[in-house]
């Protein structure tokens, strides 16, 4: 290969792996790092204890029911209800939530029956579990989900100050042996700090239906998921998306209001569950998925020039100057992001994680850009 080539080449490279890494320090330094650095100002102590419905669909959750159930209803918390919506299940759920609206004034439960001409999705259920809510003001979480703490309606309530209608929290799952365990955790909780600190700037994209609320009024106000009925998935990213404002949206990300699921233990099970959830993306504002589709993209192509960079035989001092720059800063912001979700035990992994995710993705970014 002639001289002059070569030196093309390693000039284009060296200049794709700098623009990568200028985005992806953009990404780290002003956006992922707002959880980790921000200090909340909201306080459960403050809270004005306003009423609240928590909804829950459930689909055969028997065994999550009589596993979460008792603890939404040992929340404290002076004026609750809890909605739970049993869709169409044929497993002993009806049996079992008919005890429990016996032993619990504040426990109501929407059945729905299975209908051959007319199929539904979760966005139906939910729905209807809104419509049933007492409260003006409600929160969402999953039948296999559970609270952190006997305080987290609490702790979610008080994100509801003033003009705020939307309140987004921290859905983690269960920490539990295995290299999978750890994989699925370090990808939510990236996921967490990009949406989360973008919701603290006040442009929140998405929520996750395991943690969050919002009012009865917004939800009717927009017609609840009519713009986005015709999906399966999207009923808490997708109508974030529409609804969030710079003004009616917080954040809280305390530990005990937390709710922690139990995540999938097989690859394959995880991938469904990934592509059904990254399905919605491609109908977020444009701006959003730009900003999502960015990163990974950004990600991708930092890596992908890194290995070009080796292949051509770039200087080297430079290459490791660049590659010790960001993963210096990366480690620094996810430590503080990491330990304020409680997920300081997956930073170790980060490196490996990291490349793996710029690599499994590929297909990511262009499902939001696209």
């Amino acid at each position: 290969m002639p001289q002059i080539d070569l030196e093309i080449i390693q000039y284009s490279v060296l200049g794709l792996l700098c623009f990568a890494a200028g985005i992806q320090l953009y990404y780290l330094l002003f956006e992922m790092a707002v959880p980790g650095f921000r200090k909340s100002s909201l306080s459960a102590k403050s809270s004005s204890f306003k009423p609240v419905s928590v909804i829950i669909c459930a689909r055969n959750e028997l065994k999550n029911l009589r596993n979460f159930l008792p603890i939404i209803m040992d929340q404290d918390y002076p004026d609750y209800q809890v909605v739970v919506v049993n869709d169409c299940s044929w497993d002993e759920s009806g049996k079992y939530l008919d005890e429990m609206e016996d032993a619990f004034k504040n426990l109501k439960i929407v059945n729905i029956r299975e209908q051959e001409k007319y199929q539904h999705g979760k966005k139906f259920a939910l729905t209807l579990g809104i419509k049933a809510a007492i409260h003006e003001h409600i929160l969402l979480t999953d039948a296999d989900c559970r609270p952190a703490h006997r305080n987290w309606i609490r702790q979610m309530m008080a994100g509801f100050t003033d003009k705020k209608e939307i309140v987004i929290g921290y859905g983690a799952y269960d920490k539990e042996p295995g290299l999978l365990n750890k994989w699925i955790r370090f990808d939510t909780v990236m996921n967490a700090l990009l949406y989360l600190g973008r919701a603290m700037k006040g442009k929140a994209y998405m929520g996750v239906g395991r943690n969050m609320g919002y009012t009865k009024s917004l939800f009717f106000r927009n017609k609840g998921f009519a713009n986005h009925y015709h999906i399966m998935s999207g009923d808490d990213d997708l109508f974030i998306n529409e609804t969030a404002t710079r003004d009616n949206t917080s954040v809280v990300i305390e530990p005990e209001s937390f709710t922690y699921s139990k995540p999938k233990t097989s690859l394959v099970t995880w991938i469904y569950q990934k592509r059904r959830h990254m399905s919605a993306g491609s109908y977020y504002k444009s701006s959003d998925r730009i900003f999502v589709g960015n990163y990974y993209f950004s990600l991708f192509l930092f890596w992908l020039m890194l290995i070009l960079a080796i292949l051509v035989k770039l200087n080297w001092q430079i290459v490791v100057g660049i590659v010790a720059i960001r993963l210096t800063i990366q480690m620094i912001v996810c430590w503080k992001g990491y330990k304020k979700l409680a997920e300081s035990d997956v930073f170790l992994f980060i490196p490996f994680f990291d490349i793996f995710s710029a690599f499994a993705y590929p297909l990511r970014s262009a499902s939001f850009v696209g």
